[in-house]
């Protein structure tokens, strides 16, 4: 995966800088641009030797349902040209790094057994931001398994206070 990376990196640091004052709105469309991308289908569809670049153009845009500026528009042709849409999910996560850098915020991914009210989601997003001593980005994903709690994910850094992790914990005293 380090390369890449490494092929991911030059394209997300040109489009950070030439997005300006509009990153917010770069980021969506390159996050949905990138969520398409990884679709390991429409990878080897990209693949085929038969299928031209507009046709692969076309696909992506359709199935990523966002209207495109024409930087990103430009940005899309440039990256099927050289051949490198495998690496757009990529080129996606390091523009956020970047963004996010800029910013002083880090993204945070709270899983949950059950879904957040909006209201209990902002009473854990400023609690999370206290925690972890910076300002948060947070995306809920539900995830039955935890039986209940909470699970967070912050960069490198995770804080787990579900049902599961606790079992998990009482397990691990009983058989040692």
């Amino acid at each position: 995966m380090a390369e890449l990376a490494t092929i991911a990196r030059p394209y997300a640091e040109a489009l950070f800088k030439s997005a300006g004052a509009d990153l917010e709105g770069t980021a969506f469309w390159l996050d949905a641009l990138g969520a398409v991308a990884g679709n390991e289908q429409l990878l080897q569809f990209a693949d085929n030797p038969k299928v031209t670049n507009e046709q692969v153009f076309e696909v992506v845009t359709q199935a990523a349902r966002v209207a495109l500026p024409s930087q990103g528009v430009n940005f899309l042709r440039t990256v099927i040209d050289n051949g490198r849409l495998a690496a757009l999910p990529e080129i996606a996560r390091q523009f956020r790094a970047l963004k996010n850098a800029q910013g002083g915020t880090s993204d945070a991914i709270v899983y949950s057994a059950f879904p957040i009210a909006p209201a209990s989601l902002a009473e854990v997003s400023s609690t999370l931001e206290q925690r972890f001593g910076r300002k948060l980005n947070v995306t809920v994903q539900e995830d039955p398994s935890l039986i209940g709690g909470i699970r967070v994910v912050v960069g490198d850094e995770v804080l787990d206070t579900s049902v599961r992790a606790r079992l998990e914990q009482m397990k691990v005293a009983l058989t040692a």
